[in-house]
């Protein structure tokens, strides 16, 4: 069932109107018509079933027919810090990642980053990145828009981790990441390199401030597969995958 994000958490017996691009997408792409049935989410984890009672170019009207949590979410919440990648492979670690049931995205600028972003090119990734995001969301049955942040740099990262149950993944070795996590878990900060992976310094700076290595086993995976992949076992491990 076409699904699409609102601002505000409507009533059930509620009239709702859709503009937009939302409502050109309704109207024109997916040719809806009165009667047929859509649903809501308010971004918050609810979902409205809504019948549409009138279409045109520009606005879709609904009425809301109920009110149900959505299923989709996992228990464990998850934040990736993506060390920045080359070319488009940011976009494609976003789309995947949010199917995936990330939380937030939050680029990295590490020592081995070749892409430097800042200013208005800065403001202008996050943008197109939070734009993929949502539609991501949308097209995954997700019941929240994961957030991707405007670039931060390693300082600014490491005083996070800090504060969080951090792991780093590292082609040098350390614990399997399915052995870090289990269905207890409510939280967890996932950090992945760039194409270059990690300087030693910062792995040892990230288990200097309590964060705890991980290795995805014996193969070298791309900087756009890794998050994929760790993703998925923390996902599987915290009970979140069935």
């Amino acid at each position: 069932m076409p699904r699409f994000f609102i601002d505000d958490t409507p009533a059930v017996g509620a009239s709702v109107t859709i503009d937009g691009a939302d409502a050109r997408h309704i109207a024109g792409a997916l040719r809806m018509t009165p009667g047929e049935s859509l649903t809501l989410c308010d971004g918050k984890g609810m979902d409205f079933a809504c019948t549409i009672t009138g279409v045109e170019r520009e606005t879709v009207t609904l009425s809301v027919d109920a009110a149900i949590p959505t299923t989709a979410e996992p228990t464990l919440a998850v934040t990736l810090y993506m060390g920045l990648p080359k070319g488009d492979k940011m976009e494609m670690i976003i789309q995947k990642c949010v199917e995936l049931g990330v939380t937030a995205i939050v680029p990295v600028a590490t020592s081995r980053c070749i892409v430097k972003l800042d200013g208005k090119d800065a403001a202008k990734k996050q943008t197109r990145w939070q734009k993929i995001a949502n539609e991501a969301a949308g097209q995954s049955g997700r019941g929240i828009l994961p957030v991707v942040e405007t670039p931060i740099s390693w300082k600014q990262a490491l005083s996070r981790f800090e504060r969080e149950n951090t792991l780093l993944c590292y082609e040098g070795g350390g614990a399997p990441i399915g052995q870090l996590v289990s269905p207890a878990d409510t939280a967890v900060s996932l950090v992945v390199g760039p194409e270059g992976g990690f300087d030693i310094a910062e792995v040892e700076a990230v288990t200097a401030v309590g964060g705890r290595i991980a290795t995805l086993g014996p193969r070298i995976l791309r900087c756009e597969t890794a998050p994929l992949a760790a993703l998925a076992v923390l996902m599987e491990k915290s009970g979140n995958m069935a």
